[in-house]
């Protein structure tokens, strides 16, 4: 789902604060302390006016009246082992996002952090499969701004990963999520910052059905879409606060691919946790970490322990 912007005052964000409820069909839109991520799973009423070939978006969002209850299987897949592919779109020259975002989904998979998903399964015909905390990051691509040009609408958003697997930038691969992810000066027309920080959704790219993603440098707007606004454990604003955001989407991707796996009315396993991060430690230049991964660290969202195990940093 799409993740909401950060609202301090109501401790959360992917998910903006002050906006509609959670039943309204405007998607990305959430009404003071509730900012779920959009892409409906409802009836018709529901559906999201802005979907994608039919698939409708995932905004990451924040906790609401729906954090505490159990998420639910809705008989969908779950994907098992799947590889996780960036494309970097913009100007990313001299940035160490580069090197902070590889090495953080490098060392997401098979993590204490990533092992909660071992509590989400699917079932085809009898047989009930858990996820197995394989995660593999695939490689990355660049897309220059000039290509799309520097507010990118959902369906540029969609063209971008079907360059790059039409091109054999990337594989193609249906066991995959790709994630696009946006320098500071490029911004997504249906709501980065304003709406969201981050959404996945699924969709028919080179006659397969690609999971796939938008995360936007947290940069362009730190006071919505980082949880640190002054500091930041790698020293980059920006890379870290996309950080939790990925956590979110990958998450999520993997327990609700498809749109139709893991959920509780509008709230995916990473709405439910979305801007909580549990105990914190200081690090060395002040700003606050939860989590080490390939020895750095990390202030990443906690993530939801299905069915009703509530929210977790580690399993």
């Amino acid at each position: 789902m799409k993740l909401s912007v950060l609202s301090f005052a109501c401790a959360a964000a992917l998910a903006i604060s002050g906006l509609a409820s959670a039943e309204t069909v405007t998607r990305g839109m959430a009404e003071a302390g509730m900012s779920p991520d959009r892409g409906n799973h409802g009836d018709a009423a529901n559906k999201d006016p802005n979907e994608l070939n039919g698939d409708h978006v995932k905004y990451a969002g924040r906790p609401g009246s729906r954090q505490n209850d159990p998420i639910a299987y809705h008989n969908g897949p779950i994907l098992h082992g799947p590889k996780v592919y960036y494309i970097w779109y913009g100007n990313w020259t001299g940035n160490t996002a580069t090197t902070i975002l590889t090495n953080f989904v490098q060392n997401l998979g098979g993590s204490a952090y990533f092992n909660i998903n071992t509590t989400y399964y699917d079932i085809v015909g009898s047989t009930k499969t858990f996820y197995n905390n394989i995660l593999t990051y695939g490689g990355s691509t660049n897309t220059s701004s000039s290509t799309y040009g520097t507010s990118l609408s959902d369906s540029q958003i969609q063209s971008v990963v079907s360059d790059a697997i039409a091109s054999a930038s990337l594989p193609k691969d249906t066991n995959a999520v790709y994630l696009v992810l946006t320098s500071a000066d490029v911004t997504a027309s249906s709501g980065f910052c304003t709406q969201y920080c981050g959404w996945h959704t699924h969709g028919t790219i080179s006659g397969s059905d690609i999971k796939y993603g938008f995360v936007g440098n947290a940069d362009r707007c730190p006071s919505s879409c980082a949880a640190q606004s002054a500091s930041s454990p790698n020293n980059n604003i920006g890379a870290d606060g996309m950080a939790s955001v990925i956590a979110h989407e990958i998450e999520e991707t993997v327990t609700d691919p498809d749109l139709n796996g893991w959920y509780n009315g509008n709230w995916e396993n990473g709405d439910k946790c979305a801007w909580t991060f549990g105990t914190e430690s200081t690090a060395s230049n002040g700003s606050k970490y939860n989590v080490t991964l390939g020895g750095s660290q990390y202030l990443i969202q906690q993530n939801w322990i299905a069915p009703a195990g509530g929210c977790a940093m580690h399993l």
